[in-house]
């Protein structure tokens, strides 16, 4: 595939790039080299002159090897899968070609047992260090048997010679080869490992300018509803004196007029609760931690929203445990919890029902829980409650629930829910009684 795409590459007339192209996988180039070792010392060693009895057309032999070693190639090329098997089979033809070669020109007083120096040596650096020794014999028993059926006989240490000086040098040559091939392999693992890194690098350093955005879309917005906190106190205080004129003033026109005021005093204060809300979030003040008594607050805050309650037709009843002693606790902010608790049970009732918030003494913890009777909380919102900005309210901020179990966690606590569907929700506020202290 790569060598056919190289082929399409290439210009017309240019053919370098498509030599490169082939060349492009270490087994092709292997190949080359064998074809040029084995035919070019084949060339060379037939200058040699040769007796008149053992005269072959050595010429014509290496024309046919090189067709012979451009077929090695193609297949190669073809297939490369099978690359291994393909010069395994051609080590043994060489070897055997080797030997002929040897027999016809005089067995042991032969030059071409030259031949199995570049032979086994250039075969042992692509198939290793043992594989050279293991050729190295196996070219020493060749010659030997050469030599024996094409007398003089050369005698064993000639045999053992040429296997020595064939095998020290392959075996040498295929260390250096399987060195060099761990040390690309290191290269190309370590080259990998980089990239990843740099891949991680790259999306951490975008992931760092989205959020230096983010930071100062946060910065910018929480300046924002700093600043128009005084024109919606404003807004709400004009709005409060001209209800009262309208009041003043009797005919039908003016009750229009109150009801209109009265609507927009009501987006007024919803859109200041928004903005503290939000202001709470993004200053989140460290807590100070003073004895308090928690039925005391819960109670206070139970006689702050009866009012409103009462007029949404809701119920609001309160139970304390008056075993519950008294905790360090930060009275504003752990207020500040049970009150977003509270105006969620409101707001889940809509209108009528009832709401119920309670005390107890549990072991060593102290619970405030703040039930309704409302619709309950569905599964998948459940999953859901607890995430910043989320939130099923039309004009919500999605804070208060994250707030108050902020708050909550602050105090060493646990913020918990339960609820079934059409049956209302409760949360519970556990508190240890003995607040644990923060290591650095």
């Amino acid at each position: 595939m790569a060598s056919t795409e190289a082929l399409v590459r290439a210009k017309p007339g240019r053919p370098w790039p498509t030599i490169v192209g082939l060349l492009a996988r270490d087994e092709r180039v292997f190949a080359v080299l064998l074809a040029v070792v084995m035919v070019g010392g084949l060339a060379t060693l037939g200058l040699f002159p040769l007796r008149a009895r053992s005269r072959v057309d050595v010429y014509s032999l290496v024309i046919w090897f090189a067709a012979y070693k451009a077929g090695v190639f193609a297949l190669v090329t073809v297939n490369p899968r099978a690359t291994r098997a393909i010069f395994i089979s051609a080590l043994a033809v060489d070897m055997l070609l080797v030997f002929v070669l040897l027999y016809l020109t005089g067995g042991g007083d032969s030059v071409f047992y030259l031949l199995f120096f570049p032979l086994v040596a250039v075969n042992a650096y692509y198939f290793g260090p043992r594989a050279g020794l293991v050729m190295a014999l196996l070219a020493g028993l060749l010659y030997a048997a050469a030599a024996a059926l094409a007398p003089p006989w050369v005698g064993w240490t000639a045999v053992i010679i040429v296997s020595g000086l064939v095998g020290l040098p392959a075996f040498a040559l295929g260390h250096v080869a399987e060195r060099e091939r761990r040390a690309r392999a290191e290269v190309e693992r370590l080259n990998t490992e980089l990239m990843g890194t740099l891949t991680r690098l790259q999306a951490a350093q975008e992931e760092l300018l989205v959020a230096e955005r983010m930071a100062t879309v946060g910065r910018l917005a929480l300046k924002v509803a700093h600043e128009v906190r005084n024109p919606i106190a404003a807004i709400e205080l004009n709005a409060e004196m001209l209800g009262d004129i309208v009041r003043d003033r009797p005919g039908s026109e003016m009750e229009e007029a109150s009801s209109l005021v009265g609507a927009i005093r009501d987006q007024v204060n919803t859109l200041d609760a928004l903005t503290e809300e939000y202001l709470a979030f993004a200053r989140f003040p460290r807590p100070h931690f003073e004895e308090d008594s928690i039925n005391e607050m819960v109670v206070g805050l139970a006689e702050f929203i009866r009012p409103l309650a009462q007029r949404q037709g809701i119920v609001v009843d309160v139970k304390t445990d008056r075993s519950l002693p008294p905790m360090a606790i930060d009275r504003t902010l752990l207020r500040q919890a049970v009150l977003n608790l509270i105006k969620n049970g409101l707001e889940s009732l809509a209108q009528a029902g009832a709401l119920t918030v309670a005390t107890r003494r549990v072991d060593d913890a102290v619970e405030i829980t703040v039930s309704d009777s409302g619709p309950g909380i569905q599964p998948e919102v459940g999953r859901r409650l607890f995430e910043q900005f989320f939130t099923t309210k039309p004009q919500g901020t999605g804070l208060g629930l994250y707030i108050s179990r902020q708050i909550v966690e602050e105090h060493g606590g646990e913020l918990r829910w339960a609820s079934q569907p059409g049956s209302g929700a409760t949360f519970t506020v556990h508190l240890p009684v003995k607040r644990p202290e923060k290591t650095a």
